[in-house]
């Protein structure tokens, strides 16, 4: 498969499953334009493949999307992957965790699938990289889950308005990945119940049917079959990487 030609997008691709993504695309002979707020986090993935260059952003910030297109040039494929987690029982989440988590899981996607879809004149692609989050509930992640959930709505509603020009909009729901913020998350489970990082981090693991976390590779491998031959028909999905899980 070659995507030469193809420029892509990749919101959140300083890290974790962004810079999987970043490299997967690059490899396949896209052009790569990565975004985050973290510009040496975004410089360090630029220097790992040729085709790829970085520029600031912030998706919740509607100025900051709009100039981070315009930096971009056109974009063929749109990948709203920047995302941030946090957990507390919902008697304990502040007003500002909820605003976070919306601001970052939701308002940030809608940005960045609104400025891609404009700019988009022919063929395209919008994928939304979510989570097993947004098709079911998890304990303590509320403000979480239900910023994935709006994003697969987002998604399906979105998927219907272009349905009749050369654009498909899917989202990618993995379980957990192993990546830094899941890390993250496996230390504050440590920290909260007195588990080893090992025994935190296999608690995790067990979620899954396959006893294991799910690799960011295995999402690239999603996002390149959504842009690739056969995939026209695949549109308004919400295709789950989770080993199994109910």
């Amino acid at each position: 498969m070659t995507l030469l030609g193809k420029t892509v997008l990749i919101t959140g691709g300083g890290s974790g499953a962004g810079e999987n993504l970043a490299l997967g695309f690059a490899a396949a002979g896209a052009q790569v334009v990565i975004t985050g707020r973290r510009l040496d986090a975004l410089h360090r993935v630029a220097s790992l493949a040729s085709g790829i260059r970085a520029v600031q952003g912030d998706v919740t910030d509607e100025a900051s999307v709009r100039a981070m297109f315009e930096q971009a040039g056109p974009c063929d494929i749109v990948i709203a992957n920047a995302g941030q987690a946090d957990s507390a029982p919902l008697s304990r989440t502040t007003l500002d965790q909820w605003n976070q988590m919306i601001a970052v899981n939701l308002t940030g996607v809608f940005l960045t699938l609104r400025a891609g879809l404009l700019q988009m004149n022919g063929w395209g692609r919008l994928i939304t990289v979510a989570s097993t989050a947004g098709l079911k509930g998890y304990a303590k992640i509320a403000p979480y889950a239900a910023a994935k959930h709006g994003t697969i709505g987002l998604t399906r509603s979105l998927a219907l308005e272009v349905a009749r020009r050369p654009i498909t909009v899917n989202a990618i729901c993995p379980g957990f990945l192993d990546t830094p913020m899941t890390d993250h998350s496996i230390q504050v489970i440590a920290d909260k119940t007195g588990k080893t990082l090992a025994d935190a981090r296999a608690a995790l693991e067990a979620m899954s049917p396959q006893n294991r976390l799910i690799q960011p590779s295995e999402v690239t491998a999603a996002a390149l079959y959504l842009c690739g031959p056969g995939s026209d028909a695949i549109n308004g999905q919400a295709l789950v990487l989770s080993g199994g899980e109910a």
